[in-house]
């Protein structure tokens, strides 16, 4: 009887000492441009979903396929359009934000190592709340215009 209620104690503290969440942030959808021939500098695209009840920005991504990345924006003043670097993205409750060309993106700098279509390079992304995401993005080609 005391193996017995031993075992269930020990049961129930490793049940406790469990995380009995998981991560409310996901991400979808990503890829990573691989630069034009003589070019040091290319985007990254992806969706962010943020399950949880409160507001999260995602503050930062490293790659250690490249020496920086940074958050852009596009912005349109005067009919001319430029990229700014953002300190953060906001992502509310419940909902997603999308980096996509013409908006909101992930800019990447010179490349430390030879970048292929069809291969994929691991991104590591930074959010408010403490949490860290590290997702394998695809390389694709540039569209042809």
């Amino acid at each position: 009887m005391i193996r017995i209620l031993f075992f269930l104690l020990v049961s129930h503290v490793g049940l406790l000492a469990t995380p009995a969440w998981a991560s409310a942030l996901t991400v979808a959808d990503g890829q990573v441009r691989v630069p034009m021939p003589g070019r040091t500098v290319t985007a990254g695209y992806f969706t962010v979903h943020n399950d949880s009840a409160d507001e999260v920005s995602l503050l930062s991504a490293h790659s250690g396929a490249f020496e920086r990345a940074e958050l852009h924006q596009h912005t349109h003043h005067d009919g001319v359009m430029r990229m700014v670097q953002v300190e953060h993205v906001a992502i509310a409750a419940k909902s997603s934000v999308t980096m996509q060309p013409g908006g909101l993106h992930l800019m990447l700098f010179n490349p430390v190592q030879p970048l292929l279509a069809g291969e994929s390079v691991a991104v590591t992304l930074q959010f408010s709340n403490g949490e860290q995401l590290e997702i394998s993005m695809p390389l694709t080609e540039m569209p042809r215009r």
